[in-house]
């Protein structure tokens, strides 16, 4: 449709910054508006502190549109989706990218039904066809055993993207955008707000650090999440995740839990130890840049998908070369 043009991100925050999955949104959304030669909007609900703002501008963002939500309606999808048709009917996107986190998987296909247009969901790469000048959207199927190039026949077109699978580029602090204040009609608030709890995080987040180690079923009980997979991750200044077993056992808190129905991460770095390789788990790390594998079993399918493999036990193989890091980091 020729109103509809540039790509809208729908932002999410965490404190008084821009969360890092909307960081990596408007990185991947300025390219594509740059290739499109179009502008690129970033909607911001809350109230966003001019700082948080500015943040969204240096990553390339021209006009800023903002909402307020109060904190009952910041739970709401339904409160978002209104935000969200406000922001479009402002800016007329022809692309609006969506993080795909918890409010993202919800809110995506909503948001695609009320516009009468297409959603994919959970792509790892986006990037404009040189002949049609649309976007291809790329994600994972067959539980990431099979990749798959998306392309909407409407507009505008709406894709929710993985965590970790963009770069979030580096802001340029001189660039400036155009803020505006939506009017939206809120909707009836669903949700009441009866007591929040704050999970304090000790160490690197899961999800921003470039360095996981990861336990399986095979660990065998949850000591080992907090003695020899605890002081790898610690030596190497990462963070430790495990597998659903793990979580479904008590073994680690649900918090940790990567897959395709947890979190997912792509550090720079995975270990996964004990960890038979399931679909459903390496859904969840299949972007790590550097996978390697600890595993009794020589046969497991984690080593089809890791870089390098150690065939061992691994309370003989973490604490050895837990040691020998040490040592070489020492130096």
């Amino acid at each position: 449709m020729e109103d509809y043009s540039g790509v809208m991100v729908y932002g999410e925050t965490a404190g008084q910054k821009l969360a890092s999955t909307t960081c990596e949104l408007l990185e991947c959304g300025r390219r594509l508006a740059a290739d499109m030669g179009q502008g690129l909007s970033c909607v911001l609900t809350g109230q966003p502190p001019s700082s948080v703002v500015d943040e969204a501008a240096a990553r390339g963002a021209t006009t800023v549109y903002t909402a307020a939500l109060g904190d009952a309606s910041a739970l709401d999808t339904e409160a978002h989706l209104a935000a969200a048709m406000a922001a479009v009917g402002e800016a007329k996107p022809s692309v609006i990218l969506i993080g795909h986190t918890a409010l993202g998987r919800e809110m995506g296909p909503r948001l695609a039904f009320r516009l009468g247009t297409a959603v994919a969901t959970d792509c790892i790469d986006l990037k404009i066809d040189a002949e049609s000048h649309r976007v291809v959207m790329t994600k994972p199927v067959y539980g990431g055993n099979a990749l798959v190039d998306f392309v909407a026949a409407t507009t505008p077109q709406v894709a929710t993207v993985r965590p970790k699978a963009m770069s979030a580029g580096e802001p340029a602090p001189g660039r400036q955008a155009t803020a505006v204040s939506l009017s939206i009609q809120m909707p009836t608030v669903k949700v009441a707000v009866k007591d929040r709890i704050l999970e304090e995080v000790v160490g690197v987040k899961l999800e921003d650090a470039t360095v996981v180690v990861s336990g399986g079923r095979g660990v065998a009980g949850p000591a080992p999440f907090t003695t020899v997979l605890k002081d790898l991750a610690e030596v190497l200044h990462g963070a430790v995740g495990a597998s659903r077993p793990a979580c479904d056992n008590g073994w680690a808190p649900e918090a940790m839990h990567i897959g395709l129905t947890g979190k997912i991460v792509a550090p720079e770095l995975y270990i996964a130890v004990a960890i038979s390789g399931a679909s459903q788990h390496m859904a969840g790390c299949s972007g790590s840049k550097t996978i390697v594998a600890i595993n009794k079993d020589a046969e497991a399918n984690i080593f089809r998908e890791a870089t390098y493999g150690v065939v061992g036990r691994f309370e003989d193989v973490l604490p050895a070369f837990t040691a020998k890091l040490r040592e070489l980091l020492a130096d």
